[in-house]
């Protein structure tokens, strides 16, 4: 039956750290087919496209909610991205507009290397969020974006991805990292 579970699992080791160190957000349908392994971690995938780089710190995260329904017999996995992008700046404020416009979809290193692309199929978008000056010296001044996405599956592991270019293993795209300025 293919809901019958196929390993087990042990106690890991304490040798991990939470956070997420960069994202890189695509244009929604830009990525072309997306091939996938017997395992759900991304193996290749088509097409010419961009992919722009935003570094993070802080208080940004990922966090992945299991939503199952018995009295549905419903499954689906609601990936919340949630950004804190200090620094105010008019360019910053146009694409803060067109991320919440679109869908793209999103991968994001963690602290310990891991890829992962949240949105395959549907896109995240951006639910909420706040665009603040602070009150005193010492507050946050920045955005602050809630990204929402409703998959089939948790977001899946990338094959050979590097912090140099998190699309090293797709052999059959091209894409075009843009990184960001930092003034």
């Amino acid at each position: 039956m293919a809901c019958d579970i196929t390993a087990g699992r042990k106690v890991p080791c304490k040798d991990i750290i939470g956070g997420i160190t960069r994202i890189w957000f695509v244009n929604f349908g830009d990525m072309g087919t997306v091939t996938q392994s017997a395992d759900d971690e991304i193996s290749d995938m088509t097409g010419t496209f961009s992919a722009y780089q935003y570094d993070v710190k802080g208080t940004s995260n990922l966090e992945q909610a299991i939503n199952s329904s018995r009295d549905t017999g419903t499954t689906f996995f609601e990936q919340t991205l949630t950004l804190s992008l200090p620094k105010l700046r008019k360019e910053d404020n146009k694409e803060v507009k067109l991320l919440s416009y679109g869908r793209p979809h999103i991968v994001i290193e963690d602290y310990n290397s891991n890829f992962i692309l949240a949105g395959l199929d549907y896109g995240c978008e951006v639910t909420g969020g706040s665009i603040a000056t602070g009150a005193a010296m010492g507050d946050f001044s920045g955005y602050s974006l809630t990204m929402v996405g409703s998959e089939k599956k948790p977001a899946n592991y990338i094959s050979g991805a590097t912090s140099a270019d998190p699309f090293a293993g797709m052999s059959s795209a091209t894409v075009t990292i843009v990184v960001g300025t930092n003034s």
